[in-house]
C-alpha cells in the first residue's frame, strides 16, 4: 500500500517540475576539465564546462593524480576509522601543517567536507553565553552550523558595514563572553568579495573574532592563492575552506586557526569525531595541489585574463551580469524557467552551465552562474560567448 507520505512527496516533486524548479543531473564520462565528455542518450559527447569550481584547472593535473596514486600505494584505499581511534596518518598531519603554513595559522584540522567544517566549528567553541553576527548571504553550511550552536544570533545585510556595526552593538549589549563575526570570503552565488578590512576594523573595535569561509577564495585570491585575508592584508581568526574546488577539486575541508581553537575542535567537533577521516589518496593529492597553488602565479594570471575576457564578451552581447572581479560571473535571468531553458539550450549547443533558482538563490533572482577556469582557452571562451548570444536571441533574452 502506498503510504500518504510518498503521495505527498510525489505531489511536491510534481509542483517543482511545473514551477521549473526541479534540478537534474547530467552524467560526465571523463575527467573534470575545461572540456568534458557527457553521456547524451548513450553517446559520449564533448561539451565546454563553465559551471565547475575548477578555478585553477588542477582537477585532472597529472602531478596531483600521481601523488594520489602514490599515497594509495603506500597507505591503501581508506582508513576505516575516525581520527582519534585509529584513523590518523602521518600524511594527515603533514597536510594539516601544510594548510596551516599556506594560510598563515598555527594549525589546521581536516574534515570530510567544508560543509562539515562549518557545521562543526561553532558548537565546540561557543555557548548561550556567546554571540554570532552573521552575513545574510552566508553559505548554507554556515547557517546550519550556527543553528547547531546555542550562541545568540544576529544577522547583518550582505557586506553592509553600517548594519554590521549596528548588529555588533546589539550583540555587545547582551554582554557575551565572545562575539564572532561570520562571513563568506567570496559569496558563491554573486562573486562578491567580503569587505574584510572594514570587518577587521569593526571586529577590533568591538572585541570580536572573525570567521571566514574561503571556499571560493582559496587558490584564487592572495599572493600565493592563500585567500581573502592575505588578499586584503587582513588577519582572519578562524578560516574554513575546501580541498574540493581550486585545490584539486576532490573532497575534504579544513579549519585553520590558533592552537587553542584547533585543539578544542579535535576534542569536541562532532563531524570530526564521528566521521571517517580523509582517504589517503585525497590527502596525498591535496599536498601536491597546495604546492602547485603556491607556485601558481601564472595560473591565477590566466584565470584573471579569462574572467575579464568572458565578462567583456557577455556584456557586449547585452546580458545582465552582476558586477565583480572574480571568476564567478552570474548571468541574471530573474525567472527560474527561463534560467532552465537557457541552460538546456546551451547544453544542446555544447556549453555546460546550470541554472540557479530558489531555494539556492532568493525568489526572483534566478541566474546562470558561470565559472571561469585557468584551463579555458581563448577559443573556448569565444565559443561559449557565441553560444550564449545565439541562445539569448532565440529565447528572447537579447533584443
Amino acid at each position: 500500500m502506498t503510504h500518504p507520505t510518498y503521495t505527498r512527496l510525489e505531489q511536491e516533486l510534481a509542483a517543482m517540475h511545473t514551477a521549473g524548479l526541479y534540478k537534474t543531473e547530467r552524467p560526465i564520462v571523463s575527467a573534470q576539465s575545461a572540456q568534458i565528455q557527457v553521456d547524451k542518450a548513450g553517446t559520449h559527447t564533448p561539451v565546454l564546462n563553465f559551471c565547475a569550481n575548477n578555478y585553477l584547472g588542477l582537477a585532472d593535473h597529472p602531478e596531483i593524480i600521481a601523488a594520489a596514486k602514490a599515497a594509495m600505494d603506500t597507505y591503501g584505499y581508506g582508513m576505516a576509522s575516525v581520527r582519534f581511534i585509529c584513523g590518523t596518518l602521518d600524511l594527515h598531519r603533514q597536510l594539516e601543517m601544510a594548510i596551516a603554513k599556506f594560510t598563515g595559522h598555527a594549525d589546521s584540522i581536516l574534515f570530510a567536507a567544508c560543509f562539515d567544517a562549518n557545521g562543526g566549528v561553532f558548537e565546540p567553541l561557543l555557548t548561550a553565553e556567546d554571540a554570532i553576527v552573521s552575513d545574510s548571504l552566508n553559505h548554507a553550511s554556515i547557517i546550519d552550523g550556527i543553528r547547531l550552536c546555542k550562541a545568540k544570533r544576529f544577522r547583518f545585510a550582505n557586506n553592509d558595514m553600517a548594519d554590521l556595526e549596528a548588529q555588533l552593538k546589539a550583540a555587545q549589549a547582551t554582554n557575551p563572553r565572545t562575539i564572532v563575526i561570520a562571513t563568506d570570503g567570496v559569496f558563491s552565488m554573486d562573486g562578491y568579495i567580503a569587505n574584510l578590512p572594514e570587518i577587521r576594523r569593526l571586529a577590533d573595535a568591538y572585541g570580536a573574532l572573525i570567521m571566514v569561509d574561503d571556499c571560493h577564495s582559496t587558490g584564487i585570491l592572495g599572493p600565493t592563492g592563500n585567500g581573502t585575508g592575505p588578499h586584503h592584508g587582513v588577519h582572519v581568526d578562524i578560516l574554513t575552506s575546501t580541498l574540493g574546488k581550486s585545490l584539486g577539486g576532490a573532497a575534504g575541508g579544513f579549519v585553520a586557526a590558533s592552537q587553542p581553537v584547533i585543539d578544542m575542535l579535535r576534542q569536541r567537533a562532532r563531524p570530526y569525531l564521528f566521521s571517517n577521516t580523509l582517504p589517503p589518496a585525497i590527502a596525498g593529492g591535496a599536498l601536491k595541489a597546495i604546492e602547485l597553488t603556491v607556485n601558481g602565479a601564472e595560473l591565477r594570471a590566466k584565470l584573471q585574463r579569462n574572467q575579464a575576457h568572458f565578462r567583456s564578451g557577455l556584456t557586449a552581447a547585452g546580458f545582465d551580469l552582476l558586477p565583480g572581479d572574480h571568476p564567478i560571473i552570474p548571468v541574471m535571468l530573474y525567472d527560474a524557467p527561463l534560467a532552465q531553458a537557457l541552460a538546456n539550450r546551451l547544453y544542446e549547443l555544447g556549453v555546460y552551465v546550470s541554472g540557479f533558482f530558489y531555494p539556492v538563490v532568493p525568489k526572483g533572482q534566478a541566474r546562470i552562474r558561470t565559472q571561469m577556469s585557468a584551463a579555458h582557452t581563448p577559443e573556448q571562451l569565444d565559443t561559449a560567448i557565441a553560444a550564449f548570444t545565439k541562445a539569448g536571441h532565440e529565447l528572447g533574452i537579447l533584443a
